[in-house]
């Protein structure tokens, strides 16, 4: 369903997050339902969410949020203003790694919605490398936050 390259300049663009907080580098495909993106930026010294010189499992969630707010993006009706939202809740965490910084191949994040309306969005998420599961679980999004 991809009309145009969506790279790292298209996602910076419809996204609240910039510069090397723009963790996604391209869109390989999405639907109404779901969304797979890729990552390379879980390799680089400088990523911001690196704590002592590592990037720890858990901030694959930050991966799939930045995913779901790409999907709000597509989903979006044209030239609509981007509406701010914010990830409320994440249940059903699973670690099946230590950290990503070690994971010598791109990372591909999917985010599947499960049920939602204009306010709340429930998606199941999935970071994995290859076929290495590296992180799943679900998370809840409050969509146009600054309207409650």
């Amino acid at each position: 369903m991809l009309s145009a390259p969506l790279d790292h300049g298209w996602i910076a663009a419809h996204i609240p997050h910039h510069g090397s907080m723009c963790l996604l580098d391209r869109v390989l495909e999405w639907s109404e339902q779901r969304i797979v993106c890729q990552a390379i930026s879980h390799t680089d010294p400088a990523n911001p969410l690196r704590d002592a010189g590592r990037l720890g499992a858990a901030n694959g969630v930050e991966y799939a949020a930045q995913a779901m707010a790409v999907h709000g993006a597509l989903l979006a009706p044209s030239g609509a203003a981007p509406t701010q939202g914010y990830l409320t809740s994440v249940r059903g965490l699973s670690l099946h790694a230590d950290r990503l910084d070690d994971v010598g191949g791109p990372l591909t994040v999917t985010a599947e919605r499960l049920s939602g309306d204009a306010r709340l969005i429930l998606y199941q998420f999935l970071v994995h490398s290859g076929e290495r599961c590296l992180l799943e679980g679900r998370a809840s999004v409050v969509l146009d936050a600054q309207s409650l």
